[in-house]
């Protein structure tokens, strides 16, 4: 048995499985076959194991037989290499020899293959002829693949530099993304436990501004009359110089803001310079790229979130996906602090009407029990009015009187009597009276004086009447038909007799009808129009007093309000008026029962009135009453 250590090695180097296979069959029965796939394994292989003879193929992956010959050759100088090819075009068998093969064996490869082997095992080498020339045609076969390699290394190089850019900006899209849902998720977190509104925005802009270096971001929130966006919050001087001068734009296409609440979709300019319908703001002459977010909730828009770069094209996909997201959770968290605040205004006029209407209650069923007290006394007044007369037509003329005149006599007596019945002593009051100087006596005695006492006696149980009837007249039982506010007011106005030009009426054309009690609610609007006229009058140069009418925005209601040029009613006050009795007129005449009256009138129709005042501004006052349904 032949041990296969003494048996010569033969390294074949060839990427097909079935030419290795073949040479295998053809030779192993006297030689060990060594198999490399490639090049570079042959390189190694043959590094390791230094066969006795090394076979090659042509046509190699990425390296062609000749150039894996001179690398073989190089690391093995005394092992001959023989090159094994079916290209048998002019040149390649000089090429193969002048790379150093001792041999070229062309393919397919026939019944001679053994003996050819061991021809060249056995020393065998082929002849080149002009030697010279076909090193150098082989030279420069390698120069022009080690330009193309160079070339298609330099390509590489390129294309990994430009996947190695790509890589960067992706890992930078991923570090912005990450760092946009992780602001988004604080923001998230954040807008959920702030309920006071202008923290609410002003911590939104801050942190919009600051995580992602935007030059500027602003929130506008729709006015109360849906004509106006009003910035409520704003970045840095800007913002702050805005906030100052109450900075608004109108409710329209011509701004980008107005676009995004119309359409309630954002709006976008990466480039502003080509944006038509952006607004040219002078606060911001470094914008570039702008966006306009809407805040929406449940199909309803709040406003809109501005978001402003001093670079063109500052805004990805991502940014605007991650800002839209973060505009969605503040519009939550806006309507929830607006509803909280609704809710508080809405629980503490609730307390405020209870407290008034408990307040009115009790001094109604006071003032009832005085003013019933009070009934009798304008009667009792007539009448000493009357006996006064008599009295003082006999003593201003004793000396006439005729006492033989039944009448008289008898009424004499009777005050005799009656003065004796109480308890007075006629002579010795006489004698008193006597004594005094003239002075003293003649004002004792002065009918001016008893006709004051019995006027200020009558006009204070008027008074009290009048407060009586203010008190319990709003109690009485409606009757609620539709009514016709504007005629209403404007024949209260006609009736009023204030002079021309001092009011001015404003009405809508679908000003609907109100279902009210016509009596009561015209003692609303002429107490209110009447304290706006004393408010003004010998105080405002040129008083003026505008009304208006239309349907609320709530449309349930009609909606007037009264507003005047006057002083206006101070803030401290302002919850003070609507109490009874509680009057800045001092001592002239106002009972302190007109807006009290007005207050439970509204309230008792379902209805709602509130007060706008500025000192020096003037008052305005808004009554909401209930629409009439058409029948």
């Amino acid at each position: 048995m032949i041990d296969p250590r003494n048996l010569p090695q033969v390294l074949y180097v060839e990427h097909s499985d079935e030419a290795r296979s073949l040479v295998r069959r053809l030779l192993s029965h006297k030689y060990v076959v060594l198999e490399a796939i490639d090049a570079l394994d042959g390189f190694q292989l043959a590094e390791e194991t230094r066969p006795n003879l090394i076979l090659v193929d042509y046509n190699l992956p990425h390296m062609s037989g000749s150039e894996a010959t001179t690398r073989l050759h190089k690391i093995l100088p005394k092992t001959p290499i023989v090159i094994l090819s079916a290209n048998l075009s002019d040149g390649v068998r000089e090429r193969a020899l002048a790379a150093g093969a001792v041999g070229f064996i062309p393919k397919p490869i026939d019944h001679d293959f053994e003996s050819q082997v061991d021809a060249y095992l056995n020393g065998k080498v082929e002849i080149l002829d002009d030697a010279e020339k076909h090193l150098q045609a082989y030279q420069q076969e390698l120069v022009e693949k080690l330009e193309g390699n160079v070339r298609q290394l330099s390509a590489t190089v390129e294309k990994n530099k430009h996947l190695l850019q790509q890589n960067e900006r992706m890992f930078t899209m991923l570090e912005r993304r990450h760092k946009l849902l992780e602001t988004a998720a604080r923001v998230g977190q954040m807008v959920t436990s702030i309920l006071s509104i202008d923290e609410l925005l002003k911590h939104t802009v801050n942190i919009i501004c600051s995580e992602f270096n935007f030059y500027y971001s602003g929130i506008f929130l729709i006015s109360e009359d849906n004509e106006w966006a009003v910035l409520r919050a704003g970045y840095g001087s800007a913002g702050r110089k805005m906030m100052t001068e109450n900075y608004r734009l109108h409710l329209d296409e011509r701004s980008m803001i107005g676009n995004s609440i119309l359409k309630k979709q954002a709006k976008i300019a990466l480039d502003v310079a080509g944006e038509e319908s952006r607004f040219k703001n002078p606060f911001l002459p470094n914008t570039r790229s702008e966006m306009a977010l809407p805040l929406i909730v449940q199909d309803r828009a709040l406003g809109s979130l501005t978001v402003q770069s001093d670079e063109l094209n500052a805004f990805s996909e991502d940014d605007i996906t991650s800002l839209q997201a973060m505009a969605d959770q503040v519009a939550i968290s806006i309507n929830n602090a607006q509803l909280m605040f609704k809710l508080e205004a809405a629980t503490q006029e609730i307390v405020r009407t209870k407290t008034f209407e408990a307040i009115a209650t009790a001094t109604g069923e006071a003032i009832h029990w005085v003013g019933n007290k009070a009934a009798p006394i304008p009667g009792s007044v007539k009448r000493v009015r009357e006996d006064l007369q008599y009295i003082l037509a006999l003593a201003a003329h004793p000396a006439e009187l005729d006492m033989t005149n039944e009448s008289i006599r008898g009424a004499v007596e009777v005050i005799q009597e009656e003065a004796e019945m109480k308890g007075l002593d006629l002579p010795k009051i006489l004698a008193e009276m006597s004594t005094m100087k003239s002075n003293r006596l003649q004002a004792l005695v002065s009918v001016e004086s008893l006709m004051e006492d019995l006027d200020i006696a009558e006009n204070s149980a008027v008074t009290i009447l009048s407060i009586k009837e203010g008190l319990i007249g709003p109690a009485r039982k409606r009757n609620d038909i539709p009514v016709s506010l504007r005629d209403m007011i404007t024949d209260t106005v006609s009736n009023m007799g204030l002079p021309a030009g001092v009011v001015q009426m404003e009405w809508a054309e679908d000003m609907p009808n109100a279902m009210v009690d016509p009596r009561q609610v015209e003692q609303v609007f002429n107490n209110l129009i009447k304290n706006s006229w004393e408010a003004m009058s010998g105080v405002i140069a040129d008083p003026k007093i505008h009304i208006s009418g239309r349907r609320d925005n709530d449309y349930r209601f009609v909606l007037v309000t009264i507003k005047d040029n006057g002083p206006g009613i101070p803030k401290e006050i302002q919850d003070k008026i609507w109490v009874s009795f509680f009057t800045t007129k001092g001592g002239s005449g106002g009972t302190g029962l007109g807006l009290s009256a007005v207050l439970q009138i509204v309230n008792q129709h379902g209805g709602s009135i509130s007060l706008e005042s500025e000192p020096g501004h003037g008052a305005m006052f808004s009554v909401r009453l209930p629409v009439a349904k058409k029948l």
